[in-house]
This record gives C-alpha cells, sequence and structure tokens, in this order.
C-alpha cells in the first residue's frame, strides 16, 4: 500500500538475492577483483608520483586514471561484501545519495581521461613537432576545462534531481549500490525529468567521449598506417585501447537502457552488469594502460628488482 505522506529515509540494497543460498559465495569472485583493482592501481599511483622518468603528460594522465579506477570500487565494493557475508545492506538516503554522487562524478572521468589521452596520442604521432606546444599545462588546461564543468553540472543536476523525490512504495532496492536508475524508480511520483536529465548525462558524458576518442584513434591509425609497418606497435596500442572503452561502455549501456526498455535481463544479470562497467576497467586499465607503456613497465621491473631483494633479505 502506498503512503503518500511518508517518505522513506532507509534503503535496503538487496541485489543478487534470487541466487539465494549461493549469494553469499559472490564474496570471493568479487574479493579478488576489488583486490586486483586496490593492488595494481597503488602500485602505478606510487610509481607515477616517486619516478621523475614517469612526470610526461602521458604519464600523469595513466597516473590519474589509477586514482579513478582505485576510487569506483572502494565506494561500493567494500558494502557490497559485507553484504554477501554478514547481510549488512541498509543504507540511508543521505548515505544513498552521496555514493551516488561519487560514482557519478568519479565515473564519468574515466571516458573523459581517454579523450586527454588520445588527444596526446594524436599531437605525438600526428602532429610530433606541435607536440611540446599543445602538451604544455597552460595550453592542455583548455582542454580540461570544459569536460570538467560539463561533468559537474551535469552530475549534480542528476543526484540533485533524485534527492527531491519521494520514496513512499517500498525501501527494497534490487541492486548493490546507489545507481541512479535503481533509486529513481522506487520513487512514487513523476520520475520522467529524471529520465531524461539522465539520458542527456549518458549522451554527453560517455557517448560523446567515445565519439570522441574513436575519431582520434582512427586519425591516428590512418596516419600510421601511412607511415609504413615501422609503427604496428602503435596500432596494436590503439586497437586495444578502443576494444577496452567499447567493451566498457556497452556494458554501461546495456545496464543503463535496461531500466528503460522491456527485456528478458534477470534482476541479477541487470546487476551484474551494472558492477562490470565500474569494476571492469578498474582491473584492466593498469594492465593495458600501466604495463603495456614502456616507460611504466621500466620502472615497474625496477621497482620489483629493488623491493623482492628487501623482502628475501627482512624475511631471512
Amino acid at each position: 500500500m502506498l503512503c503518500p505522506n511518508i517518505s522513506f529515509v532507509n534503503f535496503k540494497l538487496s541485489g543478487f538475492h534470487d541466487l539465494g543460498e549461493w549469494r553469499p559465495f559472490l564474496f570471493i569472485p568479487y574479493f579478488l577483483m576489488f583486490l586486483l583493482s586496490t593492488s595494481s592501481n597503488s602500485i602505478l599511483i606510487y610509481l607515477t608520483i616517486t619516478q621523475k622518468a614517469l612526470h610526461s603528460p602521458m604519464c600523469i594522465m595513466i597516473g590519474l586514471m589509477a586514482v579513478v579506477d582505485l576510487s569506483l570500487p572502494i565506494f561500493f565494493v567494500p558494502n557490497m561484501l559485507l553484504s554477501f557475508l554478514l547481510n549488512w545492506n541498509e543504507i540511508s538516503l543521505a548515505g544513498c545519495l552521496i555514493q551516488m554522487f561519487c560514482l557519478l562524478y568519479v565515473g564519468s572521468f574515466q571516458s573523459t581521461l581517454l579523450v586527454w589521452m588520445a588527444v596526446d596520442r594524436f599531437f605525438a604521432i600526428c602532429r610530433p613537432l606541435y607536440y611540446h606546444k599543445y602538451m604544455q599545462m597552460p595550453n592542455f588546461l583548455k582542454y580540461i576545462i570544459v569536460p570538467v564543468i560539463r561533468n559537474i553540472i551535469l552530475i549534480v543536476a542528476i543526484v540533485s534531481l533524485a534527492g527531491r523525490l519521494s520514496f513512499c512504495g517500498t525501501n527494497e532496492m534490487n541492486h548493490c549500490f546507489c545507481e541512479h536508475m535503481a533509486v529513481v524508480q522506487l520513487a512514487c511520483g513523476d520520475i520522467s525529468v529524471n529520465n531524461i536529465v539522465g539520458l542527456v548525462t549518458v549522451f554527453l558524458i560517455p557517448t560523446v567521449d567515445f565519439i570522441l576518442f574513436s575519431l582520434s584513434y582512427f586519425v591516428i591509425l590512418a596516419s600510421v598506417l601511412q607511415s609504413g609497418k615501422s609503427h604496428l606497435k602503435a596500432i596494436n596500442t590503439c586497437i586495444t585501447h578502443i576494444i577496452v572503452m567499447a567493451v566498457t561502455l556497452t556494458f554501461a549501456l546495456i545496464a543503463f537502457l535496461s531500466y528503460r526498455i522491456r527485456n528478458n535481463l534477470s534482476s541479477s544479470a541487470r546487476v551484474f552488469l551494472s558492477t562490470m562497467y565500474l569494476l571492469f576497467p578498474s582491473c584492466f586499465n593498469p594492465i593495458i594502460y600501466g604495463v603495456r607503456t614502456k616507460e611504466i613497465r621500466e620502472q615497474f621491473l625496477k621497482f620489483i628488482k629493488h623491493v623482492l631483494p628487501k623482502c628475501i633479505n627482512n624475511e631471512a
């Protein structure tokens, strides 16, 4: 029964509830992914900060990507793991909106950073004579300001509109974290404005970023192909980056559209996709953008050679 004069201020997160007694076993894969994301991104951040050889624009952006990839799982995975093991699944409305803002705002910079990386590669490969001119910090800030303002305005609008809704039907959310549409669908009022703003945000941030990202790399690929076989490594890198971006965007769009289009996706499949578009890049970006980058790989090997002997000596 709906009680229009009452609005819930606490929610119960019940993602994967249809798995029944198998639900606690989800702790293992999600914990391993969280451990991989935390350790790999922490090492990447440490190397970027401490090694002067990695203070180039591209390596700094990879370090910033590691900060984003480290932060995103921290915002929701620990609570999710506790829910799997101990059934701790309650969250306040304020906590839910804060979590939503952190995930959306920090997550928006995954695609934005990829665009900045593509710009860096464009000048390095296609316009090498102009690289230092355009990639100096004062000039590079011109590419940063507009996306940052765009992300702030759109994410604040989404969270503010969600915070104004009344939740008088049920407080049980079939999800593991406060995803925007999972929260909005619990509202008992008109949510058409929330839907429109959500669609606009999806188009203006990840979709536009993916288009710009792809265009930049296609121009790079065309330039490389004209220059001969000596740039096969660059071709391989570009294709790998495009594939990772496409897979992440596919996860995000399927999870997003599953709330708006009739489909046969089970609730668990929907929650799984929602967790994957946050966890998948956090786990694999350090490999794609870190280990595969020559300068970072060299510094990582030096780090391993320096740390392992110390650990062995201390144990001895």
